[in-house]
């Protein structure tokens, strides 16, 4: 916590150096306040750049659910939103009728173009700074490792965008063909992934390793198909690192046991009176008039703060459960209120995910449970579908899938259950989305699968269509730029 709470104080400071506008996203123009020479003539220039970097690629910045997680889930078959002023964004997601304008998308945008910026800015003037060569090795790699996580997190988000790598390129640019973008992202990757420390040891808590850059490594080739080398990346996480799944999947979540041994990558969350460096996910979670959960032994505190925007799962998926798995208690199906009422929560689409239990300390709507990006059963999970994808059903894949059932308390799968690959593809999908849940992963296992259009418009949304696996780039974005050619659809 003490470590978190200094990068926080990093980031606050440097924040106040960092662009006053969020509408040129892709501008580079070097105001006097961020001007090389100005701040990047010492370690503690290079240090407090680093730190406002990780703030903009890891989502420290922009650390609560509403914008990072629910955009990915809205769309799916797990989540969805109703309740305050946020409704009328949220019905756009849920119903498939977003539009470039809305402030979800820009959000997803902002933040990893200003990480892009801060690590051209080093990576473009390193070598200048009078420092020793190895702390400027150290240095770059970790700033490539989180201009690649970026653009990662961009093209997933929005297909292919403009390709800044330098602080002098021009302006405005045309977006990067869809080759080169992947060829871009799998290099840095891999390239970082050879000079980045191994997890662990003095590593500071949060700060970029070579298990992380092997993790979004394995990711990108799961994401982009790439079944071989998304099987042979998860293998080597694996069998090279001390990873391990977390004993006991209730409180894997918890405050309590955020740095844990299966967490390989987070967003770091901080309670604290900045929501932006917090994780709030509880006050969408919080039924109306909510006293206490007795299923999980919560109390509603007077610390905590109960928002009437509330994120409400559907029944069907809390029903897709197997009997007696583990990770089911998370879902929340009745509750006392403050008037001493047992409440039901079940049969009418009104569940409540209480994943990220509140936290004790929490300042109102800033809870401190780091929200995980990787974990180690995500890596056991891509190489068992990497190995379906290659090979059909077999004993090692369904051996990597056992292990993660065993955790959720469920008997093993049989490959003689699995006749062919599309039946075991569609076990491990409903078993993603059992172990995922609310951690924003829905929406791209539901795309790399080809379920995302074809599950929407089962559900009665007739508005999907095949282009809005991507979103659109943000109009304000579009209107600063006449290179850019918007997404098809919009």
């Amino acid at each position: 916590m003490i470590q978190k709470r200094r990068i926080y104080i990093a980031v606050l400071g440097f924040a106040l150096l960092s662009f006053s506008s969020c509408k040129k996203f892709l501008e580079e123009k070097i105001y006097s306040q961020l001007a090389p020479d100005n701040f990047l003539n010492t370690e503690d220039g290079i240090k407090a750049l680093l730190n406002d970097a990780y703030a903009r690629a890891a989502n420290m910045n922009t650390n609560n659910s509403i914008y990072v997680i629910a955009p990915q889930e809205w769309t799916t078959d797990i989540l969805y939103q109703s309740g305050d002023n946020v409704e009328r964004d949220a019905r756009n997601f849920i119903n498939f009728s977003w539009d470039p304008t809305i402030d979800f998308i820009g959000n997803n945008w902002d933040a990893p173009y200003q990480a892009i910026r801060d690590a051209n800015l080093l990576l473009n003037n390193i070598g200048t700074v009078p420092i020793s060569d190895p702390a400027k090795a150290s240095y770059t790699a970790e700033f490539r490792f989180l201009r690649a996580i970026s653009y990662y997190k961009l093209y997933f988000f929005f297909g292919p965008v403009p390709l800044r790598t330098e602080t002098t390129k021009e302006l405005q640019l045309k977006r990067a063909t869809d080759d080169e973008m992947k060829a871009f992202i799998e290099s840095e990757l891999s390239a970082v992934a050879a000079a980045l420390p191994d997890p662990g040891g003095k590593l500071a808590y949060g700060r970029a390793h070579r298990a992380a850059a092997l993790g979004f490594l394995c990711k990108f080739y799961l994401n982009t198909k790439q079944w071989q080398k998304c099987a042979d990346i998860a293998d080597q996480i694996i069998s090279g690192f001390d990873y391990a799944l977390f004993n006991d999947y209730q409180q894997l979540f918890s405050v309590a046991n955020e740095r844990n041994k299966e967490y390989i990558w987070v967003r770091p969350a901080l309670a604290s009176s900045d929501r932006a460096t917090a994780n709030s996910w509880m006050n969408t979670a919080f039924p109306d008039n909510f006293s206490e959960a007795p299923s999980l032994g919560v109390k509603f505190l007077s610390t905590y703060v109960n928002w009437p925007n509330e994120f409400r799962i559907y029944d069907a998926f809390y029903n897709s459960f197997e009997p007696g798995d583990k990770r089911r208690s998370l879902l929340v199906t009745y509750y006392i209120n403050t008037s001493g009422q047992t409440i039901s929560l079940l049969g009418s689409d009104n569940i409540r995910s209480f994943k990220y239990l509140p936290d004790p300390n929490a300042m109102g709507a800033s809870h401190g449970n780091d929200i995980p990006e990787i974990r180690y059963a995500d890596i056991l999970l891509a190489r068992a579908e990497a190995l379906n994808e290659l090979n059909g059903p077999a004993q090692a894949a369904l051996g990597l899938i056992n292990q993660v059932r065993t955790r959720a308390g469920l008997k093993n799968l049989l490959l003689t259950d699995y006749p062919t690959k599309e039946s075991l593809r569609d076990h491990i999908l409903a078993e993603r989305g059992w172990e995922f849940f609310s951690e924003g992963q829905r929406r791209m296992d539901l795309i790399r699968m080809d379920k995302f259009i074809s599950g929407a418009r089962q559900r009665g949304k007739t508005n999907a269509q095949p282009f809005h696996v991507y979103f659109p780039i943000p109009q304000v974005v579009m209107d600063s730029d006449p290179l850019l050619i918007q997404n098809e659809g919009y």
